[in-house]
């Protein structure tokens, strides 16, 4: 059960981080612009707000946030392009990307500016998954409205803006790394530093090739080890690289990442001064994105915990949310028992669930902005608007087939979708459905890892039949309790033989060769165990009853296949 959460008093406790101002196209051209985008066309409205990349699928209508940034994957300026652009535009989106080279038409013009939708070219060589994850970074960068604050003469804004000031400081083009040489954000003028720094922008992450001529040359333990900035040259057979300058970039003894500048030479002592300066802004800066997003996790948590719950609070999280005036789909995930229990520790298995709830929050917010995912208790919920309740479940089935198959199905983990619900009241419902297909999944011997409570409801109700049975501590009665007693007493098989009868539909041959005896021992047995039992074998309630125990009765539940289904 999921911990009730106290619905918030005031929009007050979430104004800060629930609804940060959105970047507009024209940040989004100045950021980006230099290396990844260039428009087709004149942009008509700069000022106008962006909302998430989404990756155009022709073969699905997909759910379209305001101000979406459509990802044009495969097309090319024709009539099948205007027709997108008329129909996504209509629906909001503010931008659509198309691959260079493309020549766009004056009909195609024609149609981006009646639905005001921005034609941009993404440049070759630069993925699309590259530029979905740009857009995202400065849709979760920290609000614009710090950046006209100052931190030790520094602009206060996000990272970017701070890496431009960097760069104008030192007159260089900046990166601004984490641990793992991922890019972080980047300054303008790449353009003046070497392949090496164009490779590293494009990718996101400094390529392998030059990480490991570092870690060799001995510079990461330099950098790490000193409060100053460190100047080095590398020299490769490949490819020229120009000379690098970069600081640490810490808190406390904690390294957080790293500033590097693309130079000509040495620094001088007052640019020196001014890059140690600013690796302590950056500092700031990443500590405040981390709290700031661990603070909007556990503020989403809170919202969906109270939206599930459904009580008096449901109707404001949900609105909190954004997903209050459409239809939903609520998962349930898990580990599956024999994966969640080879981790020793507890603590390790929280650690493992968070991971995977990560990942499916991102896998939730890449279809659909407001889509949501936390773990609570040892669960991970979420929540997916979907277009209609008639296809929402259709649609929330594949979106876990996918997330599966994406991560493994070796990774242990099961998802159970309950019925798209529409309000607060009918999210609970939803939430129980979903509570109830991942039981089932993680109980019954199956290759399925993706559940609707729609296709399980009758497994899920067996389950709480034998969970009565247990509690209740009631035993198996008439027939199958005298063959039951007779199999203890003379080491017989009756129940296993009436068992494979039954789940083999009355065919004999088949059952025979499942217990891999002959089929005339097999009605020898058949007929015995009608003796012994006192049951009449042709009446179909009589079969029903003792079908119904041997798959609710505790003790007569075939070990491997809880409920009960023949696997023959």
């Amino acid at each position: 059960m999921i911990s009730p959460v106290p619905a918030p008093t005031s929009d007050a406790a979430y104004s800060k981080h629930a609804s940060p101002a959105r970047p507009t196209l024209e940040r989004m051209l100045d950021e980006l612009g230099s290396t990844f985008l260039t428009p087709l066309t004149s942009v008509q409205d700069a000022s106008r707000r962006i909302g998430g990349a989404v990756v155009f699928d022709p073969l699905d209508d997909q759910a379209i946030a305001d101000g979406a940034v459509i990802l044009g994957v495969g097309l090319s300026d024709g009539p099948t392009l205007r027709d997108v652009l008329a129909r996504l535009g209509s629906r909001g989106a503010s931008a659509f990307v198309l691959r260079e080279p493309v020549l766009v038409d004056d009909a195609t013009v024609l149609v981006a500016r009646e639905h005001d939708v921005a034609l941009l070219g993404l440049t070759r060589g630069a993925s699309w998954t590259q530029l979905s994850a740009m857009v995202s970074a400065l849709l979760t960068a920290p609000d614009e409205s710090r950046a006209d604050t100052t931190i030790a003469g520094l602009p206060g804004g996000d990272l970017f803006t701070l890496a431009n000031a960097v760069g104008a400081l030192l007159n260089a083009p900046i990166t601004i790394e984490d641990r793992n040489s991922r890019v972080l954000a980047f300054s303008s003028r790449q353009g003046e530093a070497d392949l090496s720094r164009i490779e590293t922008i494009l990718e996101r992450q400094v390529p392998e090739k030059y990480s490991r001529l570092l870690a060799e040359a001995g510079f990461f333990k330099e950098l790490y080890s000193s409060e100053e900035p460190v100047f080095i040259e590398l020299r490769s057979a490949e490819t020229p690289i120009q000379p690098r300058v970069a600081v640490a970039v810490r808190a406390g003894d904690e390294i957080l990442g790293s500033i590097w500048a693309a130079v000509p030479g040495p620094l001088s002592t007052e640019r020196t001064a001014a890059l140690r300066e600013a690796s302590k802004v950056v500092a700031l800066h990443l500590l405040s994105i981390r709290a700031g997003a661990d603070v909007t996790r556990r503020m989403r948590a809170d919202l969906l915990s109270t939206a599930l719950e459904g009580g008096e609070g449901a109707a404001y999280a949900l609105e909190r949310l954004g997903i209050s005036d459409e239809p939903v789909a609520v998962f349930a995930a898990g580990m599956l028992a024999a994966d969640d229990g080879n981790l020793d520790e507890a603590s390790d298995r929280q650690a493992r669930r968070q991971h995977v709830a990560d990942a499916i929050a991102v896998h939730l917010a890449a279809v659909h902005p407001r889509a949501c995912a936390a773990l609570l208790g040892g669960t991970i919920y979420g929540l997916l608007p979907v277009q209609s309740s008639e296809t929402g479940e259709a649609q929330a089935a594949r979106l876990g087939n996918d997330f599966v198959t994406r991560i493994g199905r070796g990774s242990g983990v099961a998802i159970g979708i309950g019925r798209v619900a529409s309000g607060p009241r009918s999210l609970v419902s939803s939430r129980d459905g979903a509570e109830r297909a991942l039981r089932v999944l993680q109980e019954q011997a199956s290759p399925a890892r993706v559940a609707l409570f729609s296709d399980v409801h009758v497994e899920s109700l067996l389950l709480e039949m034998r969970d009565r049975f247990g509690s209740a501590g009631e035993q198996a009665t008439g027939p199958v309790a005298r063959l039951f007693a007779h199999d203890k007493d003379n080491d017989t098989e009756f129940i296993e033989t009436l068992r494979v009868w039954l789940d083999s539909m009355g065919d004999v041959s088949s059952a025979a060769e499942h217990l891999h005896i002959h089929p005339n021992t097999f009605r020898y047995r058949l007929r015995r165990l009608a003796e012994v039992g006192d049951m009449d074998l042709t009446d179909a309630d009589v079969r029903f009853a003792a079908q119904l125990q041997l798959r609710i009765v505790p003790e007569l539940v075939r070990r491997g296949s809880p409920l009960g289904a023949g696997e023959h």
